[in-house]
């Protein structure tokens, strides 16, 4: 069992940055691959980043390549979503997820159905 609390959003205007941060307990923390996901209204859950357990594989969606990075800190049991120069389509619920059992060769971040746990999600707004 795992449970996912984020934090850090807020409102921002363009151009500028926010850190969220996605706090794990529950289980061995280090063995989780990690994603954000986000969800404006009307729309559909959307991909945004994603890192394995190893610490060593990240993946972002194209939308956000080169202005977010994700990273962790095993120590703290937390994921982080650093995201510079947000724009105003950046606007959404963002979503921690985590999945716990191994996905060996098989690591398909990009997909919801990827995961087993998620957060309850945290308010983004980017002002023009």
């Amino acid at each position: 069992q795992v449970t996912l609390v984020e934090s850090g959003g807020g409102l921002v205007q363009a151009g500028g940055s926010l850190r969220l941060s996605c706090a794990a307990s529950g289980r061995t923390f280090s063995r989780h691959d990690m994603g954000w996901f986000r969800q404006a209204p009307g729309k559909e859950r959307e991909f945004v980043a994603a890192i394995r357990w190893s610490d060593i594989t990240a993946y972002y969606a194209d939308s956000v390549k080169g202005r977010f990075t994700i990273s962790r800190d095993v120590a703290k049991n937390t994921v982080y979503l650093q995201m510079n120069s947000l724009k105003t389509e950046d606007t959404a619920v963002y979503y921690c997820a985590a999945r716990s059992s191994p996905s060996g060769s098989t690591w398909y971040p990009w997909l919801v159905t990827f995961y087993e746990h998620w957060g309850q999600g945290t308010q983004v707004t980017v002002s023009s």
